[in-house]
C-alpha cells in the first residue's frame, strides 16, 4: 500500500501510537460491514479521504458540504473525494488528489489504511475509503466552489458525544446513524463510515439509537 509522508519540521505531528496500532485492524478482510451489505458493482469507481489530525482539543477530521444544486448528494456533508480518474495510480492517489483539489489538503498525509469499496446506489459509485493522518495540518478553504459550499474541521470528541448522535429516518422507512454538530446534520454514506470507523477504533460511546430525527431540508436537497 502506497503512502505519502510529510517531512519532519516544526509543524510535524507524528501518527499517534493508537492509530499506528489500528493499522492491522483497518487491513482485516471484511472490516467494513457497509461493503458487505453493498458490494461493489464494478462500474464507476470513486475514493474519499477520511483525514484525521491533531487539533487543539484532541483529534479532528475534515468534512465538506456539497452545494445544494448538485445532481448527486446535493447539500450533504461528506468526506473530500470524487471519481477515480484514469491517471490516478490507485484509490489512495485519487483520494489525495481530490482532497487537494477540493479544499487544499497538503501532501503531508500518511495513509493508515484503505477500507473496502462499498456501492452507493443513488450515485452509482463504488467508493473506496482511505483513512489517513495529516502530519502537518494547515488552514483549509473551499477550492472547488462549483462542487462545495463549505469545508468543516470537526472535533472527533463532538462526533462521539452521545448528545450529538441520533438515527435518521426517511418517509419510505429507511434509517441509519446520524450526527448533529451545531447546524450540521451528517447522515447517509458518510455517517455510516464514521459509525463503523469509530466502532473499529474502539471509540464509540453508547448513544440513543432510538432517538429518531428527520433529515433537515438543507441536507436533503437532492
Amino acid at each position: 500500500m502506497a503512502e505519502r509522508r510529510g517531512a519532519t519540521g516544526p509543524g510535524f505531528v507524528p501518527v499517534p501510537d493508537e492509530l499506528l496500532a489500528a493499522r492491522a485492524r483497518l487491513a482485516e478482510p471484511g472490516v467494513l460491514a457497509l461493503a458487505a451489505a453493498r458490494p461493489p458493482q464494478g462500474k464507476r469507481a470513486a475514493a474519499v479521504l477520511i483525514l484525521l489530525s491533531q487539533g487543539e482539543h484532541g483529534y479532528q477530521l475534515v468534512l465538506v458540504e456539497k452545494r445544494a444544486e448538485l445532481r448527486n448528494h446535493a447539500g450533504q456533508v461528506a468526506f473530500p473525494g470524487g471519481g477515480i480518474e484514469p491517471d490516478d495510480a490507485s484509490p489512495i492517489a485519487a483520494a489525495l488528489r481530490e482532497a487537494a483539489e477540493e479544499v487544499g489538503v497538503s501532501d503531508d498525509v500518511e495513509v493508515l489504511g484503505v477500507l473496502p469499496a462499498a456501492h452507493i446506489p443513488r450515485s452509482g459509485f463504488d467508493v473506496t475509503s482511505v483513512v489517513a493522518w495529516w502530519t502537518n495540518p494547515q488552514p483549509l478553504a473551499v477550492v472547488d466552489a462549483e462542487e462545495l459550499s463549505a469545508v468543516h474541521v470537526i472535533a472527533v470528541d463532538e462526533l462521539l458525544d452521545p448528545a450529538n448522535r441520533c438515527t435518521w429516518v426517511l418517509p419510505a422507512g429507511f434509517e441509519g446513524p446520524a450526527f448533529m454538530i451545531g447546524e450540521l446534520y451528517i447522515w447517509g454514506f458518510t455517517a455510516y463510515l464514521l459509525d463503523e470507523l469509530f466502532e473499529l477504533l474502539g471509540w464509540t460511546k453508547p448513544w440513543p439509537r432510538d432517538r429518531h430525527t428527520e433529515i433537515p431540508a438543507r441536507f436533503l436537497a437532492g
